[in-house]
């Protein structure tokens, strides 16, 4: 399988500020005197090579959108945040605006920042496309519609020219979709979340964004680690540190990148990618949770070693 992410922002999208990007410039000017950055190649070089990635380049600011490419003909996507749109332009350059496609959406839940892409998802306005929405809530479709609707939206939902599937899952009930075999296991969030494992020739891609895990409740956690057992990819929501996921954002719905390390150990997977990154966090704090999670799994390492990664806006990970 092949996974892209489009959005990897929990909550609200984000930008980078005019004092960001000049503090990126002059982080990079100063890095590169006594180079010869003479043609773009070096240029390119020396950017991906000898700068952080937190200076040459970004963790983006786009909410959650995650390709799962499963080898078919069909298309797969994990939720329908801003990162929508990209995919969507893509899918476009890729066969042109008259190719009928098919997509599969996974829906953890209908909060906003999940499913904001969605009016502005190119193919959504084209006749012969398909778009199956899979989800275990059963207001899905009344929240697409309504925020689609006056005041909210210029474009009535009415007017998308798609056509339109809504497919009632049950957590914990494997189905196929799209040459994959999906299972839906319910999360703990306000309104509640679904987190979705998804199996092909293999291999297993665990999207598990929107949950706050809470490692007091036994119970819980073995479901967890059983859900996330021998993955591939552990896609996990680690928005917040561990003091703030206990202390002053308990509650919240949303986990950590020291219960994210844990539950893949115990698990056995073998890559986890840090997911949902909070709005507030540049890219410098990203990246030094990043570090600080690799220190982490280093140090508690069992008999295997685990990848870590923190997901950013046009990352691909091939499992």
């Amino acid at each position: 399988m092949r996974v892209v992410f489009w959005g990897t922002r929990g909550s609200i999208p984000v930008a980078l500020s005019a004092e960001e990007v000049s503090y990126k410039i002059r982080t990079a000017l100063l890095a590169a005197r006594g180079w010869m950055l003479d043609d773009d190649e070096k240029i390119r070089a020396f950017v991906e090579s000898h700068l952080p990635f937190a200076v040459g380049q970004s963790y983006g600011g786009d909410t959650s959108c995650v390709q799962v490419d499963c080898g078919g003909p069909e298309y797969m996507v994990c939720d329908l945040g801003t990162g929508l749109r990209n995919f969507g332009t893509e899918v476009i350059a890729r066969h042109g605006p008259r190719v009928a496609n098919t997509f599969h959406v996974l829906l953890s839940h209908p909060h906003w920042d999940h499913i904001m892409g969605l009016p502005f998802f190119t193919p959504a306005y084209i006749p012969g496309n398909r778009i199956i929405v899979h989800g275990c809530h059963a207001d899905i479709e009344q929240a697409l519609r309504t925020q689609n609707a006056a005041p909210h939206f210029p474009v009535d939902f009415s007017q998308l020219r798609a056509s339109f599937e809504f497919d009632r899952l049950e957590p914990d009930r494997p189905v196929e979709i799209a040459g994959c075999r999906v299972t839906p296991k319910k999360q703990l969030h306000s309104g509640d979340s679904y987190g979705y494992r998804i199996e092909r020739g293999g291999k297993t891609v665990v999207y598990s964004t929107d949950s706050e895990h809470r490692m007091d409740d036994p119970a819980e956690v073995e479901e967890i680690v059983a859900f996330f057992r021998a993955a591939d990819l552990v896609i996990f929501d680690a928005m917040y540190s561990l003091a703030e996921s206990v202390s002053v954002k308990e509650d919240w719905g949303h986990s950590s990148n020291v219960v994210a390390v844990e539950l893949s150990q115990m698990a056995g997977a073998r890559h986890l990618c840090l997911f949902h990154h909070e709005p507030a966090y540049d890219d410098a704090l990203i990246a030094s949770v990043l570090a600080e999670t690799v220190r982490l799994e280093k140090i508690t390492r069992g008999e295997r070693p685990l990848r870590i990664s923190a997901a950013y806006d046009g990352l691909v990970i091939e499992v």
